[in-house]
Parts: structure tokens; C-alpha cells; sequence
């Protein structure tokens, strides 16, 4: 078997399903590798890079495609670091090693396929019966009677743990979150305290600051530890993103300061990044995203930092169908797996393309049993979801927003 082609696909489709959701977003594009080989089985992968600058993402794989026409799938890893190590200058960390990403998994993909086994039993065998799955519920939308829908919505989906946004977000003014540490600390506290007196201490309740993306003011250091010191009766299973991913320093600080476990990682890429943090117990769950770390064995490695320090995983999934089913492999076959994030209520960029790989019971996530990584990429899906330029998801500036924002601003 020869590999013979390396192609992407960049789709534009609806971001979920979720009327939650979507009152913040409402779609999302995406951007899948395809590797076709002589024999005719084709591997698929996803990198989480498509999702906020999809363009660029094609000529990052033509880049790398040479690399891999003629050859197999005996030796994987080699084929990574012949890619990795052709785009030392641009690719150690970052969009490079992102997108590298997507085209190793599908090399995993296609490998598993020609094998018969599902990916998770090639990085090492599965390591959990089931996993425990929370759903990524994004902004806490307001007020308190709006959050208590939603977090029901996720309970009629069949999950046991919500991941809810700090601040607030409503239709009318969009998102709002305090920054001064006493106001911060006390509207998340209140935010808690309701969510624990309606729901009780059986849901399983994380809190997402997204302060590592935040196109405009951050939390300081201060700040994040009154929140995290206000929120520690509430028994959160992690607070997500409390500071921007320039500031590792900042996060040991945090972790030294509070009980509540910090969580963060999703913007990191590749082993080399993360171990600066890692180093440092700047987090106590780290979010490695096998569609973005940098590829599942990255993931893997990224894992066993972090084991090696005591330390949890709980996977990052923001990204389509892809996305998800290469973090639920990888969250499989890492023993410090502790929770899956989940989309609810999911799009049709999930749907079409995980099929009947994904399946949960009783809360937990269920092993995958399809050979390969268990996705697929249709003609169909890929003709009823053309790409529409300028649809991916980044931090607007003055200058550049996003169409949806530039709609409003021309409507107001």
C-alpha cells in the first residue's frame, strides 16, 4: 500500500444544534486531510486549525504532502518527524504543527483501517471501560432562570456534567464578565451558588474562563485567585482558562493558591510548548486536543508529562466530528484521562461525519469499536456544506471582525 494523494477539505456549516449555543455562535467551518493510497482505503483526519483560519490550512498540507506520496504506514512516528523536522523554522509550535496534526491522524486513521482496529488500541490499548463526558456548554447565558434551562437541556441529553462560561452572556448585550477581583469573584460565586442549590452536588459542574483567547482584557493574577478561592465550596471539577497563555509563571502562582483544580492547555501546541508549562505545575488537569496538540501521539506525550507530575487529562473537542473522535481515542488510551469534552446537541459537521462511532450511556462516553478512527467524509456532506470564506472563528479587532459582528454592525 502507497500513499498516492493528500488532499483538504474545508467545509462552512451549522456551529450546533444547542439553542444555547448558538445565541453566541452560529457557524462554524472546518478542515478535514484526506490521504488516498493505491489500494483504495483513504485515511481522514481533522485539524482544530480549520476552525479559526481555515485558508491557510491547504497550503500548509500541500507543504507537507511530498513528504508522503509513495510511501506507507509501516512507520508513522518517522513520517511525522521527517514533516515536523522539514518545518523546523515555522512549525515547532503553532499553525504548522496544528495542521500537522490533522494529517497524522488521518495517517492513524488509515493505519487502523488497513489493521482493523480501532486507533486507541494502536497508541497503546485502551486503558477505561468509559469515560465520564461533560457538556461544552459555552457562555453562562442570563439570567439565572436562562442558565437553569440550559444546564436541563444538557441533563434531557443524557449528561451528568456542564461546562458553563464565566461572565454572562444575554441576546440583548452580548457578553459581559467583571475584572475587578472582588466583582469577578463575586458574581462567579453567586453564579455557583445558584447552580448548586437547584441542581444539587450530584452534577458535575466545570467553569470556563476563556481567558487564554480573550481578545481584550484579561484576568490579572490577582483576580483569578479570588475567583478560584470564592468558587472552592462549590466543588468545581476544574476552572478552565483563568489566565492567558503567555503567563505559566502566573498559573503555578494560581495552583499553589487555591484548592480548586485550574485546568487550561487548549492553545498549546506541541510536546515542546506544553513542557514549559508542565514544568512549572501550571495546571492540574492539562487540555491537550488531539486535533491541535499537534498529533495523538503528541497528545500522548503530552499525557504522560503530565502522569508523570501527578497530574490529569481532560480532553479539549471544540473542533467537527474529526475533533472529537480523535480526542475520544486518545482520551482512551491515556490512563490519566479523567473527562471528555463533549459538544451537545451537535451540528451536522459532527453528525454526518461521526455516524455511529460516538455513542454514550448513562453519562460516560463508550469506547469506539470502528476500525480506524471511525469517521467518514461524504461527497454528500461535502457538496451540501461548501467552505464560505471568511466563516472561520477568530478574535475581532478594529479591522477585522467577524461577518457576523460586521452584519450587526451594518445593521445598527
Amino acid at each position: 500500500m502507497k500513499i498516492t494523494q493528500v488532499r483538504t477539505h474545508l467545509l462552512t456549516g451549522p456551529c450546533t444544534l444547542d439553542p444555547f449555543l448558538s445565541q453566541a455562535r452560529r457557524v462554524r467551518s472546518a478542515a478535514f486531510i484526506e490521504i488516498d493510497t493505491d489500494s483504495g482505503v483513504q485515511g481522514l483526519g481533522e485539524t482544530y486549525a480549520g476552525y479559526f483560519c481555515p485558508e491557510v490550512v491547504p497550503a500548509v498540507v500541500d507543504f507537507f504532502a511530498p513528504i508522503l506520496i509513495g510511501r506507507g504506514v509501516d512507520d508513522i512516528p518517522e513520517l511525522w518527524r521527517r514533516m515536523y523536522h522539514c518545518g523546523n523554522f515555522w512549525c515547532r509550535v503553532g499553525l504548522g504543527v496544528s495542521v500537522l496534526n490533522g494529517i497524522e491522524a488521518a495517517l492513524w486513521d488509515l493505519k487502523g483501517k488497513l489493521e482493523g482496529r480501532p486507533v486507541f488500541e494502536l497508541l497503546g490499548g485502551r486503558r477505561h471501560e468509559r469515560l465520564p463526558a461533560y457538556a461544552t456548554g459555552g457562555p453562562s447565558n442570563y439570567p439565572h432562570d436562562e442558565l437553569a434551562r440550559k444546564i436541563e437541556f444538557y441533563a434531557s441529553l443524557g449528561f451528568a456534567g456542564v461546562k458553563l462560561g464565566a461572565g454572562a452572556h444575554t441576546p440583548a448585550r452580548g457578553f459581559e464578565i467583571p475584572f475587578e477581583p472582588a466583582a469577578a469573584a463575586d458574581f462567579e460565586a453567586c453564579k455557583l451558588e445558584f447552580v448548586r442549590q437547584r441542581f444539587g452536588p450530584q452534577l458535575q459542574v466545570m467553569l470556563d474562563a476563556h481567558m487564554g483567547n480573550s481578545p481584550s482584557t484579561t484576568w490579572s493574577v490577582e483576580t483569578a485567585i479570588a475567583v478560584a478561592r470564592a468558587l472552592e465550596p462549590f466543588d468545581l471539577v476544574f476552572l478552565e482558562e483563568p489566565l492567558h497563555y503567555t503567563d505559566p509563571w502566573g498559573y503555578a502562582e494560581l495552583c499553589r493558591a487555591t484548592a480548586t483544580p485550574i485546568a487550561g492547555g487548549e492553545c498549546l501546541t506541541a510536546a515542546y510548548e506544553w513542557q514549559v508549562f508542565i514544568e512549572r505545575d501550571a495546571f492540574d488537569i492539562g487540555q491537550p486536543d488531539a486535533s491541535f496538540t499537534g498529533g495523538l501521539r503528541q497528545f500522548m506525550a503530552v499525557s504522560q508529562m503530565l502522569a508523570d507530575r501527578g497530574r490529569h487529562v481532560a480532553t479539549h473537542a471544540w473542533g467537527a466530528g474529526g475533533s472529537l473522535m480523535q480526542n475520544i481515542h486518545c482520551g482512551f488510551a491515556a490512563p490519566n484521562t479523567v473527562i471528555l469534552e463533549v459538544a451537545p446537541a451537535y451540528g451536522p459537521l459532527h453528525r454526518e461525519v461521526v455516524g455511529d462511532s460516538f455513542a454514550m450511556s448513562g453519562g460516560c462516553v463508550l469506547p469506539p469499536h470502528k476500525p480506524g478512527l471511525g469517521i467518514e467524509l461524504t461527497e454528500e456532506t461535502r457538496r451540501r456544506y461548501p467552505f464560505v470564506p471568511g466563516s472561520g472563528e477568530y478574535n475581532s479587532v478594529p479591522g477585522k471582525v467577524l461577518p457576523e459582528e460586521a452584519q450587526a454592525v451594518r445593521d445598527a
